[in-house]
């Protein structure tokens, strides 16, 4: 890894984060929710390329918990979604 790739992975975790923290402040935007979903994704794909298609990691726990976080939260937002979604359908009704 030269420096330019560690400033690009660093910037990318950055902008991440920023995402993810105003989508916890609106949680209601969906089109920021869909946003931050698709930023879990990104990751999830991100590390098991690096693991399986690319062999430039290996599984250990610096390389696990990054693909733990990314899972149990693609599963938590899905699950979230719906909720989003009937939530969206009841306001419609009033």
């Amino acid at each position: 890894v030269n420096g330019l790739q560690a400033r690009t992975f660093g910037v990318w975790t950055l902008l991440s984060s920023v995402i993810r923290c105003l989508c916890a402040i609106d949680i209601r935007n969906r089109t920021l929710y869909y946003i931050t979903l698709f930023t879990f994704f990104l990751a999830l794909v991100h590390f098991l390329s690096e693991v399986f298609i690319y062999h430039t990691a290996a599984l250990t726990i610096g390389v696990m918990a990054p693909l733990m976080v990314a899972s149990f939260s693609i599963l938590g937002m899905l699950i979230g979604l719906q909720y989003l979604e009937v939530e969206a359908l009841s306001q419609k009704k009033k």
